[in-house]
C-alpha cells in the first residue's frame, strides 16, 4: 500500500482543496446511462460473471487518474495512493443481506476476475464486514432490481471522506441495446464537474472495447 504525501503548497489544487476542505465541504454526485451492450456479450460468450467485470471496469477508470485516490494516512495528513481496491457489496439473495467485501485491484483483468470469484466464494457463507478492509479502498455497490435515474449516498464523517462512492442499478434493453444507470459520489476537494464527467466517458469506453484491449494485451505478451 504506497502512497506519497502531498504538499498543499506545492499541489497545484492545493488552495482548491483547502477551501473546499476547510469552508464548503460539498460532495458532487451524477448519474449517467452506461451502454453496457458489448460489456455483457463479452461476458455472456466466456460465461463470466457480469458484476465482477464491471468492478474491474470502474477500478480501472478509477485508479487511472489522481483525482480519485486521494486519502489521509494515520497522522492526518493528504496522501496519494499508487492504488486503490474496491470494497463492494456481495448480496446474498437467499436471506437478503449482504458481506462488504475487498478484492485488491490488478490492472490484469482476468487477474482480478478470478481474485474477486474467490473472495466471493471464500465468505459465501457470512455476512456483515470482511475483515480485510485495506485504507487504500473505494466504495462500490450494485441496486441490480431497479433501473434509477438517480441515486445517492451520504457520507456521515466530518466532511473528509474523499474516496469515490459508486453505485450502477439494474440494466435494461434499449431496442438493440442494453443500458444501465452509473452514479459516482466524490468529493468537491479533489475532483471538479470535469473528472466527474470523465469517469463516465472512460468507463463507456472500457465498456464498449474490452474485449479489444485484451486481445491487444494478449498480443503484445506473445
Amino acid at each position: 500500500m504506497k502512497y506519497t504525501r502531498i504538499d498543499l503548497t506545492k499541489w497545484e489544487r492545493g488552495d482548491l482543496f483547502t477551501y473546499y476542505i476547510e469552508n464548503m465541504r460539498i460532495v458532487m454526485s451524477l448519474t449517467a446511462d452506461i451502454d453496457v451492450t458489448e460489456l455483457l456479450a463479452f461476458t455472456r460468450a466466456r460465461r463470466l460473471k457480469f458484476y465482477p467485470a464491471m468492478l474491474w471496469v470502474v477500478s480501472r477508470a478509477v485508479n487511472a487518474h489522481d483525482t480519485f485516490r486521494y486519502g489521509w494516512d494515520s497522522d492526518g495528513s493528504l496522501i496519494l495512493w499508487d492504488q486503490i481496491s474496491p470494497s463492494y457489496a456481495d448480496f446474498h439473495r437467499d436471506d437478503g443481506n449482504f458481506i462488504k467485501l475487498a478484492t485488491a485491484y490488478d490492472e490484469d483483468f482476468f487477474t482480478f476476475y478470478k481474485r474477486c470469484m474467490a473472495d466471493r466464494a471464500a465468505h459465501r457463507d457470512r455476512r456483515g464486514i470482511a475483515a480485510h478492509q485495506p485504507p487504500n479502498r473505494f466504495d462500490v455497490s450494485c441496486l441490480p432490481w431497479v433501473r434509477y435515474r438517480h441515486f445517492d449516498l451520504h457520507v456521515f464523517d466530518e466532511g473528509r471522506f474523499l474516496a469515490p462512492v459508486v453505485t450502477w442499478g439494474r440494466f435494461e434493453r434499449e431496442g438493440e441495446r442494453y443500458r444501465m444507470p452509473l452514479t459516482m459520489n466524490i468529493h468537491h476537494a479533489v475532483a471538479d464537474g470535469f473528472h466527474l464527467s470523465r469517469f463516465f466517458l472512460e468507463v463507456q469506453e472500457l465498456s464498449a472495447s474490452l474485449e479489444t484491449l485484451l486481445q491487444g494485451r494478449s498480443a503484445e505478451r506473445g
